[in-house]
């Protein structure tokens, strides 16, 4: 009975993804948690290690995307598109809107705790299945996804085009203040995910801080912060 009562779900999930996988194991290791293993179970059979493909494989995809749709776009412009698009938060509203959170096999503590609506756990899992599909079906099939969910946002969005690290020092400069100086607060999570917090200092003003899954990423969020929080930025 349980038996049709996954299978009855898994094909419930090929619906909303408008995709059906030639190998079952990939989809199920996709939406494994760690958390769910059972003793002897090594944690390759979580999705950590397809999540780490599926980021690169959609980077790929939505840059592609970016370059082929707006071709008058500056470097700048394409990268804060870009940002917009494949961040945690995208990501984890995509797997919302394709019910992920009550397909993942999680274990007790963490579905306890909420985990079934947590934003990054929820990312981890969309891009984990966008790897799944990846090696079942191919770029061409990973690519027909990510464009399915990601460009009606990439083309609704009309968020700023200028980056945020660009922005704010151009804004410090306005006002005649020294250029914005960064450091990292803290490093946090394994190697492979690891999560960045900066804080950003502006003379006269209250530091702002940020987080990524790079320096880089979390740079920009902590400049981001800062202009929203002194209204530069409304969007």
């Amino acid at each position: 009975m349980a038996s049709k009562t996954a299978d009855k779900a898994l094909r419930q999930l090929s619906e909303r993804l408008h995709y059906t996988f030639k190998d079952e194991k990939l989809i199920r290791k996709a939406l494994t948690h760690a958390s769910a293993l059972e003793p002897g179970e090594g944690d390759d059979q979580s999705y950590q290690r397809l999540e780490f493909l599926g980021d690169r494989v959609l980077g790929l995809v939505v840059a592609t995307m970016l370059h082929k749709n707006f071709p008058k776009a500056d470097e700048g412009e394409l990268a804060r598109r870009f940002n917009h698009m494949v961040k945690r938060e995208t990501c984890a509203e995509i797997a919302q809107e394709l019910n992920l959170g009550d397909a993942m096999r999680i274990g007790h503590s963490e579905a306890q705790t909420g985990g079934r609506k947590k934003t990054a756990l929820l990312a981890d899992i969309c891009e984990a299945v966008i790897a799944a599909i990846y090696l079942d079906g191919g770029f061409d099939a990973a690519t027909a996804f990510i464009q399915r969910f990601w460009k009606k946002r990439m083309l609704s969005w009309t968020g700023p085009l200028r980056d945020a690290k660009t922005t704010l020092q151009e804004w410090a400069q306005s006002k005649s203040l020294p250029t914005p100086f960064y450091e990292v607060i803290s490093r946090d999570g394994p190697d492979h995910a690891p999560i960045f917090v900066v804080a950003v200092a502006v003379k006269g003003l209250e530091n702002g801080e940020g987080k990524g899954g790079s320096k880089r990423l979390a740079e920009q969020n902590a400049a981001e912060a800062v202009l929203r929080r002194e209204g530069v930025w409304n969007g």
